[in-house]
């Protein structure tokens, strides 16, 4: 019966897509039943995105959709960040949406859909309590989200960071901590369903115990991790902030096969002075210093970054200064971004003076300049041996990831043969690309 059915469609990030996941368990476990479609489904539930310009305007278009095809006997629930930070603002901009649930009340959504049911309404049904963060009461639902063998861990929510372009503290508030042993519960879970592979995921994840009292929380969460699962292959951490990779963590990283030597450091800038207008760690000695320690530590390490280009005040001295940076550091990874302006944060007050096509001509010099770089490293690949994490395969040829490929944001390594998904196998690297590998098995 479509009147006990929902489409959920999940927008934005991996940090989202459990949210969602943890949504769906608790509508699964109240008796409504999941459709993979919309025509399908009385309840449509759309989890938003509100962090940058274009995942809004992602969001609002699909808002928009939704709204003007649904039909009479369908109810449209916009949920997550967009709807937290903007509230009433969306509903003008979108006629038909019949519900709202705010990111930091997800696990309200089965309240508000018995509230809808309960016939029809003049104006849409708010649910955007005034709590100061994410709400912790999770009913003892996973907060994962699994895909293939792999499975994101969300280990805590919200962010203290005072980073002035970015609207997270505005949407999440500040940083909650899971409690460890739930973690470690959680990872048991996953490895029950035969999951390989364990990301942990955070709004910065190197800050995870702050609020429980921890000093190296992360470094403890890893280490008490490996003794509890062993048998999950890959553990990867994500979203580490500069300043707060200690050395433990280094030494912990460092001395456990089973944690990948991979890390994603989003650093943003790389000059003194545009890093301080951002209100970021300025100091970028403290990052040569750490890189070089974790190189020394874990040989192969593999390391992704992100960088904004065209912040207010980026002088072409501080772009020049970035662009050196990436040349001497040589990520195996970058992803970049434009800024994007956004109202309410620290940075608005700075407008947004540098011209959009000065921006994405930046972007796409800091991009070329990458590639170089990821194709070289890739080709001394070449003749070695990687272990790869096989997804799926397609007309004869497997894709797969190694310990230096995120799900979703990094690249590929593709092998002859049709390899079982779930697999670890060893390719042999015989080709490289820009983003991807090529190899064979056996």
């Amino acid at each position: 019966m479509a009147h006990s059915r929902y489409h959920l469609i999940s927008l934005g990030c991996s940090k989202n897509t459990v949210d969602s996941e943890s949504m769906a368990a608790l509508l699964n476990r109240d008796g409504y039943q999941p459709s993979s479609t919309a025509e399908g489904a009385q309840f449509l539930i759309v989890n938003t995105c509100g962090f940058i310009g274009p995942a809004k305007e992602e969001s609002l278009a699909i808002l928009r959709e939704l709204a003007q095809t649904k039909r009479p006997d369908q109810l449209l629930i916009a949920a997550g960040c967009l709807t937290q930070r903007y509230g009433a603002e969306i509903a003008r901009q979108v006629p038909g949406i019949d519900g709202m649930l705010g990111t930091r009340r997800w696990m309200d959504i089965v309240q508000v859909l018995e509230r809808l049911r309960g016939g029809r309404r003049s104006e849409p049904l708010y649910h955007l309590p005034q709590v100061d963060t994410v709400g912790s009461d999770e009913q003892q639902v996973l907060r994962a989200a699994v895909q293939g063998s792999s499975a994101y861990l969300k280990i805590a929510d919200g962010c203290r960071r005072p980073c002035a372009f970015c609207a997270i503290p505005l949407i999440k508030g500040t940083a909650v901590s899971r409690p460890l042993e739930r973690l470690i519960e959680e990872a048991r879970m996953l490895r029950e369903r035969g999951i390989r592979e364990l990301i942990l995921i955070a709004q910065d994840s190197t800050d995870y115990g702050h609020d429980l009292g921890m000093k190296d929380g992360l470094a403890s969460l890893l280490e008490q991790l490996v003794q509890a699962v062993p048998d999950i292959d890959w553990i990867r951490v994500l979203y580490a902030y500069p300043g707060y990779v200690t050395d433990r963590l280094i030494e912990v990283m460092a001395t456990h096969a089973q944690i990948l030597p991979y890390l994603d450091i989003p650093l943003q800038h790389a000059h003194p002075a545009a890093l301080k207008r951002m209100r970021r760690p300025a100091n970028i000695d403290w990052v040569l210093s750490t890189l070089e320690k974790m190189r020394a530590a874990m040989p192969g390490l593999a390391l992704r970054t992100t960088f904004i280009v065209g912040y207010p005040g980026e002088t072409e001295q501080e772009f020049e200064a970035l662009l050196d940076f990436v040349q001497d550091i040589r990520f195996d990874r970058v992803g970049a971004f434009t800024f994007s302006f956004e109202p309410g944060t620290e940075s608005e007050a700075l407008g947004d003076p540098i011209p959009t096509e000065v921006k994405q001509q930046r972007l796409e010099q800091l991009m070329l300049l990458q590639q170089d770089i990821s194709l070289e490293i890739n080709q001394g690949y070449i003749g070695h041996e990687l272990a790869i994490l096989v997804e799926g395969h397609d007309g004869g040829i497997s894709l797969g990831r190694s310990y230096r490929d995120a799900p979703e944001i990094d690249g590929l390594v593709l092998v002859e043969g049709e390899v079982p998904a779930g697999e670890i196998v060893t390719a042999r690297i015989t080709g490289a690309m820009h983003y991807d590998l090529s190899g064979t098995v056996g």
